[in-house]
C-alpha cells in the first residue's frame, strides 16, 4: 500500500470516526433536548393545571358566597324540596304538597311598642329579636319561611321526618323561643327597655309550597288552610292569655307518649274555616305551680265546654262556676262564663255546634 492509498485510509477512518461522534453527541443533544422540552412541557402544563385550578377554585368560592347569600332569601329546606321532586329549576308556578308543622309567632301590643320608639331604634330592636329566635327554630330542625313585621312563620319538615316527629320538633322549638325570650328580657331590663311578650300558634297540615309573582319578580310561599289555621291560632293567644296554643291535630299527631302539658282552651271556628276545631294551650313552659292552678280547673272546663256545645246552659254555668271557685283568677274561666251568660239569652239556630266564631 503506498502513501497515497494510506493517507486515504487515514482520511476515511477519521471521518467515519467524526461522522460517529456527531451523530453520537447529536443523538444526545436531541434526548437532552427532549428530555428539556419534556420538562418544559410538564412544567407548562403543570402551571396550566395550576391556573385552572386556582380559576376553579375561586369560581367554587363565588358559587358559595351566591349560594348563602340565597340562602338567606330563599330557605334550604325549600329548594331541597324542589330537589326531591322532578323539577329542573326553580321557575315560576312551581308547586309541591307536603304535610308539615306550621307556627306563627307575634309580638304582643307592637303596634303600640313601636310608636313610642324612633324608626332606627326599631329596626335595631327588630333584627336583634329575631337573631335570638332564630336559632330555637333552627336548632329544632324547622326553618323560617318569612319575616312579616314583627312576626315569624317558620316550618318544620325535615327531610326524613315522620309527622310525629314534624310535631315534636314545632312544639320544643316554641318551648325554646319562650326560653329564649325570658334571657332577652333579662338583657333588656339590664339596659333599662321595657320587657316584651309574645304568642305562638302552631298547627299540622297540608301545606303547598310553591312560586308566585311575575318573570320579573316572584318568591316563594307556603299556602293553604293550614297555614291560615296557624295563623289565627296566634291571633287568639291574647284572647285567651296563653303564650303557646295549639291545635288537636297537631296533639293527635304527636299522640299520648309525649309528656306535654296541655289543657283544652275551646270549641272555636276561626275565621275563613267552616269546620270548628279544638284548641289546646300548651303549659310545659310554665312552673309547676302555674301548671297545677291550670290543670285544677280542666275536668270542670271540659264538662261545661261541653253543656255549652249541647247548649245546656244551665248545666254549663254550673260547671264553670264551680271552677271558678277553685281557681277564681283563672282568665279562661271568666271567659266560658262569659260567653254562656250571653249565649243563652241569643236566638241560635237548632244545628249550631257550639264553636264559637273567633
Amino acid at each position: 500500500m503506498d502513501w497515497q492509498t494510506s493517507a486515504l485510509c487515514a482520511l476515511v477512518i477519521y471521518s467515519t470516526a467524526i461522522t460517529f461522534l456527531y451523530i453520537r453527541r447529536s443523538r444526545r443533544f436531541k434526548y437532552r433536548l427532549k428530555k428539556a422540552l419534556s420538562r418544559s412541557a410538564s412544567t407548562r402544563v403543570a402551571t396550566l393545571q395550576a391556573a385552572d385550578e386556582a380559576r376553579f377554585q375561586a369560581a367554587a368560592d363565588e358559587a358559595l358566597k351566591l349560594t348563602q347569600t340565597f340562602q338567606k332569601f330563599v330557605p334550604r329546606q325549600f329548594v331541597e324540596h324542589m330537589a326531591n321532586t322532578e323539577v329542573d329549576s326553580l321557575g315560576l308556578g312551581y308547586a309541591a304538597e307536603n304535610d308539615v308543622a306550621i307556627m306563627f309567632c307575634d309580638i304582643r301590643g307592637f303596634a303600640g311598642f313601636s310608636e313610642r320608639i324612633t324608626p332606627q331604634e326599631l329596626m335595631n330592636f327588630l333584627n336583634s329579636y329575631f337573631t335570638r329566635m332564630n336559632d330555637p327554630i333552627h336548632q329544632n330542625r324547622g326553618f323560617i319561611d318569612k319575616f312579616m313585621g314583627d312576626a315569624i312563620m317558620a316550618l318544620f319538615d325535615h327531610q326524613g321526618g315522620t309527622p310525629q316527629q314534624k310535631a315534636l320538633d314545632a312544639v320544643q322549638a316554641a318551648l325554646d323561643l319562650r326560653k329564649a325570650l325570658t334571657i332577652y328580657n333579662g338583657h333588656r331590663k339590664n339596659s333599662s327597655y321595657e320587657p316584651i311578650n309574645m304568642g305562638i300558634g302552631i298547627h299540622f297540615g297540608p301545606v303547598i309550597m310553591g312560586t308566585v309573582g311575575s318573570e320579573d319578580r316572584m318568591d316563594t310561599t307556603v299556602i293553604g288552610d293550614s297555614v291560615n289555621i296557624a295563623s289565627r291560632l296566634e291571633a287568639l293567644t291574647p284572647k285567651y292569655q296563653a303564650d303557646i296554643i295549639v291545635s288537636a291535630q297537631l296533639l293527635q299527631i304527636i299522640g299520648p307518649g309525649y309528656p306535654v302539658k296541655t289543657r283544652l282552651l275551646d270549641w272555636v271556628r276561626v275565621k275563613g274555616r267552616k269546620a270548628p276545631i279544638e284548641i289546646y294551650e300548651v303549659l310545659s313552659h310554665l312552673s309547676e305551680e302555674e301548671q297545677a292552678k291550670k290543670l285544677a280547673v280542666q275536668t270542670k272546663v271540659a264538662a261545661g265546654l261541653a253543656c255549652r256545645i249541647n247548649q245546656q246552659w244551665e248545666e254549663a254555668i254550673a260547671f264553670f262556676e264551680t271552677a271558678l271557685a277553685i281557681s277564681p283568677d283563672d282568665s279562661l274561666v271568666h271567659h266560658h262564663l262569659d260567653v254562656c251568660r250571653i249565649y243563652r239569652s241569643l236566638d241560635l239556630k237548632d244545628d249550631w255546634d257550639g264553636a264559637l266564631v273567633l
